[in-house]
């Protein structure tokens, strides 16, 4: 029921019989007020614990909604995700306005190629992870799975699933663009292709289902509930007896613990997958003396001076942990447990924010207890690279509506490589904060940072003290496992996703609320001040623990289970 996420029976008067099912669109009378809801199951009145003679009638069907099987699937998507109830994934699933009649199916029998046969025999073999570098074609993965029957693709943008859509056409393929052509992928297309949501569209006769690039960020959904689009593609054509593959040059932990099964994750010839990777330039900046605070360094300067030449420079800076490092041998001071970057606490002790572990303010490599701050400041920072370029330098800022200033450089914060326009070079300016934050999946993150540069530019330039960074040492080679192999090592260790689960919880009331928590469950850690950590072995063990309590009607608690960013 829309606004209560609660069941409730109603008779179906003859007239709306042939027109209601499993998934329609009604409303109702409640409580003297129509409202409306999702028809959930379907039965005879004898089945009802409500005389059918008291129960009210279905007022009116507004349109088509999800099917049974998808419905079913908000039901665990609710536990999963420690969901008040079903409502939010069945509004993801449903059409923003009514659709009362499906068109006629649109489906081809055409087999067009270039085809992947890796991507043909994954499905064969019933799905997995295929990695492909960054500026692999995804088109020939698609291709090989539509060639099977009706396809499901779920892409990080509505950007992408309109590039990949036209490309589709172009060989033949009919497809439904989420969200907008809800009702013809409900009417049965060959590919129905979108953005996070995509993964609750309807696609008649599901063959198979495809999620390129599942390690973006894009495919969780950001507000409470904070599902994913890759688990629940995942889930879905595992309900449906169909095969999914999922698509990323650098596949995460998640995917490859959950998805890659005996096989492990089908990659081409080493030789063929480093030749798709960005050119890497790594500038060293321990060589730097003494202690340069400029972020502007010599292979960066003779970038933004080359006129001929469009330069990007990111610099995430804002609300990033501080980057200490030793004054006498010039070490990165880290965590000796999980190897985030620490800070100076205010009893003076180094301290971890991933892991939560301190120590004496004393460095791991030559024991020196002095160090120095390399967290720059950003105040002058357009204006240094200005000056150094002696060319305009244009600001990119998320708080701009409209297209950057045209110039040969420009700075900004990660959203730059959403908004820039097509350049030669894109540098991370201080890429130290990015691979030694304090998130346990800050190497991956990184790492998609540069992959998402070097689909945008042809050189990558990144400027660190930690040349030797299992990120560097990765984006170099072109080899993601030596990422992989460090973050499950570290990860099992620490009882990590996906080898645990948690959730976060913050907002008025969070202390009531994580004090009724079963502990025989979870573990909870944390403070109100900066948020409650809860951990369980298990995500369905931590989801019905955090969903046995009640939330305060109207309050502002907000419960994130499996963050991003934590």
């Amino acid at each position: 029921m829309a606004g209560l996420d609660k069941q409730f029976d109603y008779s179906v008067p003859d007239a709306l019989v042939d027109r209601v099912q499993v998934g329609t669109i009604v409303r109702v009378e409640l409580h003297g007020r129509r409202v409306g809801g999702w028809v959930t199951a379907v039965f005879d009145a004898a089945r009802s614990a409500v005389a059918s003679d008291s129960l009210k009638p279905v007022a009116k069907v507004t349109g088509h909604g999800p099917d049974a099987l998808l419905i079913e699937l908000a039901g665990w998507a609710a536990e999963r995700w420690a969901a008040k109830g079903a409502r939010p994934f069945l509004v993801a699933a449903s059409p923003d306005r009514a659709i009362t009649a499906l068109p006629a199916p649109r489906r081809t029998a055409a087999d067009p190629q270039p085809a992947s046969p890796a991507t043909r025999d994954l499905l064969a073999g019933g799905g997995g992870v295929l990695r492909l570098p960054p500026m692999a074609d995804v088109l020939p993965v698609l291709l090989a799975a539509a060639a099977r029957g009706a396809l499901l693709v779920v892409v990080p943008t509505v950007h992408d699933a309109r590039r990949y859509a036209g490309r589709l056409r172009d060989v033949g393929a009919t497809t439904a663009v989420m969200p907008d052509e809800w009702a013809h992928a409900a009417g049965g297309v060959d590919v129905v292709i979108g953005p996070r949501s995509a993964a609750w569209a309807p696609c008649v006769d599901l063959a198979s289902a495809i999620v390129v690039d599942e390690h973006d960020e894009a495919l969780q959904e950001e507000g409470s509930p904070t599902w994913h689009a890759r688990d629940v593609v995942v889930e879905r054509c595992r309900r449906a007896g169909v095969p999914c593959v999922l698509v990323s040059p650098i596949p995460s932990l998640v995917a490859i613990e959950t998805a890659a099964g005996d096989r492990g994750v089908v990659h081409p010839p080493r030789e063929r997958e480093r030749a798709g990777w960005p050119r890497l330039t790594v500038v060293d900046r321990t060589d730097e003396d003494p202690w340069k605070r400029s972020l502007l360094t010599s292979p960066l300067i003779e970038r933004i001076r080359n006129r001929d030449l469009t330069v990007v420079c990111i610099s995430n800076i804002t609300g990033r942990a501080r980057v200490l490092a030793c004054r006498a041998c010039r070490s990165l001071i880290r965590c000796e447990r999980c190897d985030a970057a620490v800070g100076l606490s205010a009893d003076n002790r180094l301290a971890c924010r991933r892991c939560g572990i301190d120590r004496p303010p004393v460095c791991q490599a030559c024991g020196a207890s002095r160090f120095a701050n390399l967290r720059p400041g950003v105040t002058r920072l357009r204006e240094e690279l200005e000056a150094a370029a002696a060319r305009p330098v244009a600001e990119i800022s998320t708080r701009d509506t409209g297209p950057p200033a045209a110039a040969g450089v420009y700075i900004g914060t990660e959203a730059a490589l959403y908004r820039a326009p097509a350049s030669d070079v894109i540098a991370f300016l201080e890429f130290d904060s990015e691979m030694l934050a304090p998130r346990f999946r800050a190497a991956e993150q990184a790492l998609a940072l540069i992959v998402r540069a070097g689909r945008r530019a042809p050189e990558v330039l990144i400027q660190t003290f930690s040349p030797d960074h299992d990120v560097v040492r990765a984006a170099t080679s072109g080899d993601p496992d030596i990422v992989v192999t460090a973050e499950r090592a570290r990860r099992r260790m620490l009882g990590l996703p996906p080898y645990g689960a948690l959730a976060a919880v913050s907002g008025a009331g969070a202390a009531d609320f994580v004090e009724q928590i079963d502990r025989g469950v979870v573990d909870v850690g944390g403070d109100e001040a900066t948020g409650y950590v809860v951990r369980a072995a298990e995500w369905f063990a931590l989801g019905r623990a955090l969903r046995a309590v009640d939330r305060p009607k109207g309050s502002r608690l907000r419960v994130a289970v499996d963050p991003p960013r934590i």
